[in-house]
C-alpha cells in the first residue's frame, strides 16, 4: 500500500519528542486538536452511515470544511467517506489502524488549509484507484472528471520510484501532473505529512531515506507553492529523523526559553496593541512562535538566543492600506530597525506571499521581528495554493463557459511547465530541476516598463534575458542595470532595474560562455538546447576564443601583433598635413593620443629635428610642460586626409569581427593595426588604427562601428602617459 506507518505522533524515533515546538505562553486562537486516530478507527469500523446522513468519522473533515467555506455542498464528501471505506474495508495500516484512517487524516490537513470539496472529495479516494477495485472510470461517473483528474495525478505520483534510475523521468513526469493542476501535488503533501507524522516505527534506514527525499524535493515544491503550515512541519519532522542530536538540543533550547518568566514578545505584543488602540486601527496581535528548524538556524547564526529569538509578532488587519498604517504608527512610536524593513506586498514573493516585515528595538537592545498583513494575506501565507480555491474554474463574469483558465498558478510553476519541455533530455531536466529547487531565495528585478521578474539570489543578465525573452534571448547583446552598461554576466540584486539590449539579426546565436552565467532553468536548457541543434557553430565559438586568447594572450598590453599589418608612418610624405612655426621640420602625429582634426594641438621638439603633434589634452603634454619642455606651435593644414585610433567595446558574439571590419570598409576607412584583447566575462576590447581620406568622416564612422550588433559604445583612444 502506498502509506506505510503506524499511529505514533512522535516527529522521528526519538521517544518522547513532541510533534512540534513548545510555544511560549501567549493570547492565541485555539487551536483544533488533532484528528483522534482511534476514534475514526472505531467509527470506521461502524460501516457507512445511512444514506443523506454524514458519517461521524468525517466529523472533523466537515467542522474544518465549513470554518472556510461555510456554504459548501457536502454530500460529495458522504459519498466519496462511504465509497472509499467500503473498498479499504479489511485493510489495515502497519499500526493496526483501519486503512481509512489514513485518507481522513490526509482530509483533514486539507481541509483546515481551506482547500475547496472538490480537492477534499479527491482526498478521501487518493488510494482507492491505486489499493483498491476501484476504477478511474468510476470516479468519473460518480464524482465528474475533475476529481477523476486529480485522483489520477495523485495515483501517477504514489507510483513514482525514488530510486536513483528512475528519478529523472518519473520526476519529470510527476512535475507535468502537477503544473497541470496544483491540487494533484496539496493532495501528495499533506498525505506525505501524515505519513511522516505516522513513521516512528519503520526501520531507521527507511526513515532516513524517506526524509531524504522529502527534505530535497518535497519540502522545496511546498516552499514553491507557498504552503508553508505543510512546509515548516515537514521540515521539523525531517529535522528530527536525519539530525536527531541537533533536534534534541533545539527542543531542549525552546523548553528552556518556555519557562521564562519573562517574556519579551508578549511584552512587545502588549505595546504593539497598545500603540494601534490609540491610533484607532482595528487589528489582532498574535505571537507567531518559530518552529525548530527556524530555532535552529538562528541558534547557528546568532550563536546565544534571547528570548526574541524563539518568535515574532504577527498583526493581522483587515484592509491593506491598513498594513501601512500599522507599520507608520510601530515606526513613530517604537523604536525601528530600519535595515529589517521588508515590503512583500507591493512586491509579492513568488510563491505568492505578502506581508510587511519590520523590527523594533526594545530598551534591553532585543530586535523584534513584527509581520504585518491582512486576513486574506495571512490564509495565502499558511496555506498558499491550497487557500486559492479551484485554480480553474472561471471567474463568474467570465463567459469562458467551463473552460479553464490558470489565474492563480505561481509564476514558476508555469516557467517549469515551459522549460521542462525544451529540455533536452530527462538527466539533465532532473539535475536542472535539483538546481532550481535549491535555490530558497529569489529576488525580483524590474524592466523599465514598470514590469517585475522573479528570478532566484545570484541569478544574472543572462537569465533575466531568458526570464523576459524565452530563447529570443540568444538575440541579446547586453545590458543596463540601473541605467548603467553591464556585462550579460552581471550579477543581480534585489530591486535592481534591468534594460536588456537586443540584436535585430534574426539568425543571433549564444555564447557557450554563457552558460556558466546562467542559473536558472530557462536559461540553461535554451542555451544547451541550441549548443546541442548547432554543433558546427558552437565548436566554430570555441575555436574563435582559443585561437584570440593563443593570439593575445602572451602578448603585453600596447605590444602590437605581430600578425598585423605593419603601422606606417604617422603622415605620408608631402602631406602637409600638419603645418609646424619651424620650417623644414619633419612632423609626426603622436600615437599616444592620435590627434585629428579639428581637434586643439601642441607641437614638441625630439631627437633628430622632428616635432610631434599632440592634443593638448594628452597626459603627456602635461609632464613634458613639467619637464621645461618648449612648446612649438602647429596647426591644421588644408589637406585632412588623417590617421586615427579608436577603440570599441562590445559583448561577445560570433562573427562580431567581420561584421565590424566591414562596417569600417564601407566607410572608407583602412585598418592599419588591430588588436582584440581576449574577451573578459562576455566583454571584448579592440582597438583599431585607420587612415580615413578626410577628418570630416570620422563621425559617421564611428557611427557605423556604434550600429553593429553587439558593440555598445566606440571611443577615441584615450591619451596615454608616455610621450611622443
Amino acid at each position: 500500500m502506498s502509506a506505510e506507518a503506524t499511529n505514533s505522533v512522535t516527529p522521528g524515533p526519538m521517544p518522547g519528542a513532541v510533534s512540534g515546538p513548545v510555544t511560549p505562553t501567549a493570547p492565541r486562537r485555539k487551536a483544533r486538536p488533532r484528528i483522534d486516530l482511534r476514534r475514526l478507527g472505531r467509527a470506521a469500523l461502524l460501516g457507512p452511515a445511512a444514506r443523506g446522513r454524514l458519517p461521524d468519522a468525517i466529523s472533523h473533515v466537515v467542522e474544518a470544511h465549513r470554518a472556510h467555506h461555510p456554504d459548501a455542498d457536502l454530500e460529495p464528501l458522504r459519498h466519496a467517506y462511504v465509497l472509499a471505506e467500503s473498498s479499504h474495508r479489511g485493510q489495515m495500516r502497519k499500526s493496526g489502524e483501519p486503512y481509512i484512517t489514513h485518507p481522513l487524516a490526509v482530509t483533514l490537513i486539507l481541509a483546515e488549509l481551506g482547500a475547496e470539496t472538490t480537492t477534499l472529495t479527491a482526498s478521501l479516494l487518493h488510494d482507492t484507484v491505486e489499493d483498491t477495485d476501484v476504477t478511474l472510470d468510476q470516479v468519473r461517473d460518480q464524482f465528474g472528471e475533475e476529481v477523476r483528474f486529480l485522483v489520477d495525478g495523485v495515483t501517477k505520483l504514489e507510483k513514482v520510484d525514488y530510486g536513483a534510475a528512475a528519478e529523472p523521468e518519473t520526476f519529470r513526469k510527476m512535475l507535468v501532473a502537477t503544473g497541470n493542476d496544483v491540487r494533484v501535488m496539496s493532495i501528495k503533501l499533506a498525505d506525505r505529512l501524515h505519513n511522516m507524522r505516522t513513521l516512528g516505527v519503520m526501520r531507521p534506514e527507511k526513515q532516513e531515506r524517506i526524509a531524504k527525499v522529502t527534505r530535497d524535493v518535497l519540502i522545496p515544491l511546498a516552499e514553491r507553492l507557498g504552503v508553508q503550515a505543510l512546509k515548516t512541519e515537514l521540515e521539523d519532522l525531517v529535522f528530527a529523523i536525519l539530525h536527531p542530536e541537533e533536534y534534541a538540543h533545539t527542543r531542549e533550547l525552546i523548553v528552556r526559553n518556555a519557562a521564562r518568566a519573562d517574556d519579551p514578545l508578549a511584552e512587545v505584543a502588549d505595546e504593539v496593541r497598545g500603540v494601534l488602540r490609540e491610533a484607532d486601527i482595528a487589528a489582532e496581535v498574535l505571537i507567531r512562535p518559530r518552529h525548530f528548524v527556524s530555532v535552529h538556524r538562528v541558534s547557528r547564526k546568532r550563536g546565544r538566543l534571547r528570548g526574541s529569538d524563539f518568535g515574532r509578532v504577527l498583526v493581522l488587519v483587515n484592509e491593506d492600506a491598513d498594513c501601512y498604517g500599522v507599520l507608520g504608527e510601530l515606526h513613530t512610536c517604537m523604536k525601528p530597525v530600519v535595515s529589517e524593513f521588508k515590503d512583500f506586498i507591493a512586491v509579492p514573493k513568488f510563491n505568492l506571499y505578502q506581508s510587511l516585515h519590520t523590527a523594533v528595538a526594545r530598551e534591553d537592545g532585543q530586535v523584534v521581528e513584527v509581520l504585518i498583513r491582512t486576513h486574506q494575506m495571512h490564509k495565502v501565507a499558511e496555506a498558499g495554493v491550497v487557500a486559492l480555491g479551484n485554480p480553474y474554474a472561471p471567474a463568474p463574469e467570465d463567459p469562458a463557459d467551463g473552460e479553464r483558465v490558470d489565474p492563480t498558478r505561481p509564476g514558476w510553476l508555469s516557467r517549469l511547465l515551459d522549460w521542462q519541455e525544451a529540455a533536452p533530455d530527462p538527466d539533465h531536466f532532473w539535475s536542472t530541476l535539483r538546481e532550481d529547487l535549491a535555490q530558497d531565495r529569489e529576488i525580483t528585478v524590474f524592466r523599465p516598463d514598470g514590469g517585475t521578474l522573479g528570478l532566484p539570489e545570484g541569478a544574472t543578465c543572462v537569465d533575466a534575458a531568458y526570464a523576459q525573452y524565452g530563447e529570443d534571448a540568444h538575440a541579446c547583446i547586453g545590458a543596463r542595470v540601473n541605467g548603467r552598461l553591464a556585462t550579460l554576466s552581471t550579477v543581480l540584486r534585489d530591486g535592481d532595474t534591468v534594460q536588456l539590449l537586443m540584436g535585430q539579426d534574426p539568425a543571433s546565436e549564444p555564447s557557450r560562455e554563457w552558460l556558466e552565467h546562467a542559473h536558472t532553468p530557462a536559461a540553461r536548457i535554451a542555451i544547451q538546447r541550441w549548443l546541442t541543434a548547432h554543433p558546427a557553430q558552437a565548436e566554430s565559438q570555441q575555436s574563435e576564443t582559443r585561437i584570440a586568447e593563443d593570439r593575445t594572450a602572451p602578448r603585453p598590453v600596447g605590444v602590437p601583433d605581430p600578425d598585423a599589418a605593419p603601422e606606417q608612418p604617422a603622415v605620408r610624405p608631402g602631406t602637409g598635413h600638419v603645418l609646424a612655426d619651424l620650417p623644414g621640420v619633419t612632423v609626426r602625429l603622436a600615437r599616444c593620443c592620435t590627434p585629428v582634426p579639428p581637434d586643439e594641438i601642441t607641437g614638441f621638439a625630439v631627437r633628430g629635428g622632428a616635432v610631434t603633434v599632440h592634443r593638448v589634452e594628452c597626459a603627456a603634454v602635461a609632464r613634458m610642460k613639467a619637464g621645461g619642455r618648449a612648446e612649438v606651435g602647429v596647426r591644421w593644414g588644408e589637406t585632412a586626409e588623417c590617421r586615427v585610433t579608436l577603440v570599441a567595446e562590445s559583448f561577445v558574439r560570433p562573427h562580431l569581427l567581420a561584421d565590424l571590419t566591414e562596417a569600417m570598409a564601407s566607410e572608407g576607412a583602412e585598418i592599419v593595426s588591430a588588436t582584440v584583447e581576449p574577451p573578459t566575462q562576455q566583454q571584448v576590447r579592440h582597438t583599431y588604427t585607420v587612415q580615413l581620406p578626410d577628418a570630416g568622416h570620422l563621425p559617421a564612422l564611428m557611427r557605423a562601428m556604434r550600429n553593429v550588433a553587439g558593440v555598445y559604445d566606440v571611443s577615441r583612444a584615450q591619451p596615454q602617459p608616455q610621450g611622443g
